[in-house]
């Protein structure tokens, strides 16, 4: 295996595990809803886009310049970060965020679709400052 994918698989890595361990935390959040892998798809397709972006720059973050890593960056915010907020969020109520809701566990039905449009509009601003560095 040349030293370029191995540099790839080792720096993807920490990116994998923490993406793994939220899929956990996401199952166990939702105790096993139907709305699990749909809430699964943000961070997986921000690990595919980290892919990419180390593929593009032959194991280095910024080898094919800034606009990959910052669109990547600005993908990263809400795709996982979002999620693992809101998912924090519901599993202890905060502020009683959940207490009058009919159905609570509703949320995760359009979580995706929310966290996709943003992670869309960080991706873009990322790309946009990195094209300009």
């Amino acid at each position: 295996m040349p030293a370029a994918w191995i540099r790839l698989l080792v720096k993807l890595s920490p990116l994998v595990v923490v993406t793994g361990a939220a899929a956990v935390w996401f199952n166990h959040v939702q105790d096993g809803g139907p709305y699990v892998l749909r809430n699964l798809l943000p961070p997986t397709l921000l690990v595919l886009l980290a892919f990419i972006t180390l593929w593009r720059g032959n194991g280095r973050w910024t080898g094919a310049g800034w606009k990959l890593p910052l669109a990547t960056v600005g993908f990263a915010m809400p795709a996982l970060g979002l999620s693992l907020y809101l998912h924090y969020a519901y599993a202890v109520n905060l502020n009683d965020m959940f207490g009058d809701a009919i159905q609570p566990g509703q949320l995760f039905r359009f979580l995706p679709a929310y966290t996709l449009f943003a992670a869309a509009i960080g991706a873009a601003i990322g790309w946009t400052v990195g094209r300009n560095i």
